[in-house]
């Protein structure tokens, strides 16, 4: 996890544009004429899609919650700061664009649909630093000479199994029979609520440690 603060505000300025892209997008879709090339999923949904979504994303993580009590890995979690949980919340948006958006195989059949979703959900779930961490060099730019470490504690490897049964939830929003327009509202909505309700019980226990 970064603690750069200008890289996470530019970070955020970044969701912020392509957020309106997107918005931008679902505008043009709701008056009738869709533009050439539009972001995924920028189309109207139910709000029952979006509640089961959120639903099952807070099941998800009050499991998170109770399994890390059960495991007595709780003091194990890692700190974050407020600025840090802002940016949370723009990940969400960019993590559903990228990856429900994108990284799926569509119109080629279901069993195409669920193999992309397993492997891609994989490649999210390792994407996110539990099992590894790199410490960058102090030189910053010259990567190479950072240091790459392992991790295959408890903790990590529960941490790391609860994002990738959220990764197959935030792909079944949006491939459920309650979302027929496959819009990634669904899945923006289920996501941010998971990290808002993270951010919560950290702060809730004590490991948001300051504004940044």
């Amino acid at each position: 996890m970064t603690d750069n603060p200008l890289l996470i505000l530019l970070t955020l300025g970044i969701a912020a544009y392509v957020f309106k892209l997107w918005l931008d997008d679902y505008r043009q879709t709701e008056k009738g004429t869709p533009p050439p090339g539009a972001l995924p999923g920028a189309r109207r949904t139910t709000r029952t899609a979006v509640l089961v979504a959120v639903g099952g994303a807070l099941i998800i993580l009050g499991l998170e919650t109770g399994g890390e009590y059960a495991l007595d890995i709780v003091e194990d979690q890692s700190e974050i700061t407020v600025l840090f949980g802002v940016f949370m919340l723009a990940a969400a948006f960019f993590e559903e664009l990228i990856f429900r958006g994108y990284l799926v195989v569509q119109n080629r059949g279901k069993a195409a649909l669920i193999a992309s979703i397993i492997f891609f959900s994989l490649v999210f779930t390792l994407a996110h630093p539990f099992l590894w961490d790199f410490e960058g060099p102090e030189n910053g730019w010259r990567f190479w000479e950072g240091v790459l470490t392992f991790d295959f504690s408890l903790k990590a490897w529960f941490s790391t199994s609860i994002v990738f049964v959220n990764s197959l939830w935030f792909y079944t929003v949006r491939f459920y029979a309650l979302n027929a327009t496959r819009s990634l509202i669904p899945c923006f909505a289920a996501h941010l609520c998971s990290n808002l309700g993270v951010f919560g019980i950290k702060a809730a226990q004590g490991f948001v440690t300051g504004w940044w």
